[in-house]
């Protein structure tokens, strides 16, 4: 089951650990998919920050 997180530094922190990271971009938001090894987080962002926070992610990006 996935894990909705609401912190973005916490969720930046844990791309250090992820796989990769797949970037869906809707109308009005943007949601970002972690995978982990165990787990999938996601985070819905504006979509006005969500390339600020995409460069920081270290991890491989995936558009979808």
């Amino acid at each position: 089951m996935p894990a909705e997180m609401t912190d973005v530094e916490s969720f930046v922190a844990m791309s250090a650990k992820a796989k990769h990271c797949q970037v869906k971009r809707n109308k009005d938001n943007v949601k970002l998919k972690l995978r982990t090894s165990n787990q999938l987080y996601t985070l819905k962002i504006e979509t006005l920050r969500a390339d600020e926070i995409i460069k920081k992610l270290k991890c491989e990006i995936k558009e979808e």
